[in-house]
């Protein structure tokens, strides 16, 4: 079992040899490897001594555990779109899915489900337990504040439904519906996310029923994508409720800046408790110096349903996330001035706009409608020279798509700033796009 494992990793560049089977071996009696995800997370840290290790093993372990062999110059998304072990996937989860899903939100399912992982499950409690003693009739007295957000829960342990029926879950489920009034997280009552609740999703929580977002490792037994449950729509245009949706996805700018380093202490101390498998723990370093220019077109009446929308999403980001944000406003497009309040009173030159360093992250927002003789020699300047000194820029659209191409005006700011739909989906598609350019130069 397992031996011509570091065969596969030294094809790949990588040193390994029996002392990797060893330790893998190791940690297994330890009962550490419960999951595909954990064995990822065991042999990255046996493996891979430096960053430049990541690709070559990730490559090596999708050919080696799941037979999706990944070729010069291909994605790891068009690969596993290819591969066999997917289409098999694919087959089995649609058939539980109760709904549509693009190719992009089918290989993101799959990925979080090949890298779920156990490591931090330190205990397994009964969901039957849980359940004798909860009340299905308990009112709805804790709602989150929509401006806070709760502290974050460690999921240390995993509650096992297994014990109840399929029907028992489905019933209790409804009562719980019918008293619930706002989003939850955490516990184990409510439908929400993040906790032992027997519904609900990103929790941990065997054979319960997932409602919405996306699962982690086939722990649910039902997926339930009914509107009733999470009426979010991420291909719907930003609106007050989504705007928790757009705001994970615009997350994304602070996990993807983000440097994993060795965290000795950690490793030192796991180490010890695993009877001396000292396994390296890596630990996300968040940028400190992330910045973000949001500049929002308020001119206009077709603007007009957007624009607290837009404000409430990037004030949750700067209390939850962002560092350092700065907000302007524009009639249209932007000319040699960006405005700093509402009614467009007080301003800033595009020069002065320049001043900020290179690393800020800007953010358009606007419907790019106008027009023609608006987008003259002074606007297209512009617009040229912020994305030229900016180079993580975006702009995003409340305009549906399918008007796009009918607009002049678009077109032409399609070209000067990458330009993506202003709904959840979108933006996750434009802060990745985003991180995925230089600030060098």
């Amino acid at each position: 079992m397992l031996s011509s494992l570091p065969e596969k990793f030294r094809s790949h560049g990588l040193k390994a040899d029996v002392r990797t089977l060893l330790l893998l071996r190791k940690a297994m009696q330890k009962g550490l490897i419960k999951t595909l995800g954990d064995i990822y997370n065991v042999l990255k840290g046996i493996v891979v001594k430096e960053p430049a290790d990541i690709g070559p093993f990730t490559k090596a372990y999708y050919e080696y555990f799941l037979y999706i062999p990944i070729k010069p110059g291909q994605t790891l998304e068009d690969a596993i779109l290819r591969s066999e072990t997917f289409a098999k996937w694919r087959t089995q989860f649609l058939d539980e899915a109760d709904r549509d899903l693009t190719d992009q939100e089918l290989v993101n399912t799959f990925l979080d489900q090949v890298h779920l992982t156990s490591y931090d499950i330190k205990e397994v409690i009964s969901g039957k337990e849980i359940w004798d003693k909860d009340n299905p009739d308990q009112a709805d007295s804790d709602p989150l504040d929509d401006d806070t957000e709760p502290a974050e829960r460690v999921l240390d342990k995993m509650a096992d439904y297994s014990d109840l029926s399929l029907e028992e879950l489905l019933e209790r489920m409804e009562k719980v519906r019918e008293q619930q009034r706002t989003r939850h997280q955490g516990g184990s009552h409510w439908i929400g996310t993040g906790g032992i609740s027997p519904y609900g999703h990103g929790g941990a929580a065997k054979n319960g029923i997932r409602v919405g977002g996306q699962g982690g490792g086939r722990m649910a037994r039902k997926v339930m994508g009914d509107k009733n449950y999470f009426p979010i729509d991420r291909d719907t245009l930003l609106n007050d409720d989504n705007v928790d949706a757009a705001l994970a996805s615009i997350k994304g700018v602070i996990e993807e800046s983000a440097i994993e380093k060795l965290d000795i202490p950690q490793t030192i101390k796991s180490g010890l408790k695993r009877g001396g498998l000292f396994i390296p723990e890596l630990s996300s370093e968040k940028n400190e110096e992330l910045k973000v220019i949001v500049l929002i077109d308020n001119g206009g009446y077709s603007m007009a349903p957007y624009v607290r929308s837009v404000q409430n999403l990037f004030r949750k980001m700067k209390t939850r996330f962002a560092h350092d944000l700065e907000v302007y406003y524009f009639h249209n497009t932007i000319y040699d001035r960006v405005y700093t309040d509402e009614r467009r009173s007080k301003s800033i030159t595009v020069d002065r706009l320049l001043m900020h360093d290179k690393s800020y992250r800007v953010f358009f927002i606007g419907d790019a409608a106008m027009a023609p003789y608006e987008l003259n020699s002074v606007s297209i300047h512009s617009l040229k020279a912020i994305a030229h000194k900016f180079k993580k820029s975006v702009w995003l659209n409340p305009e549906p798509l399918k008007y796009w191409p009918h607009t002049y005006t678009i077109q032409v700011m399609k070209q000067l700033v990458p330009m993506f739909p202003l709904t959840p989906a979108g933006i996750e598609r434009a802060v990745r796009a985003m991180n995925s350019k230089s600030v060098e130069g």
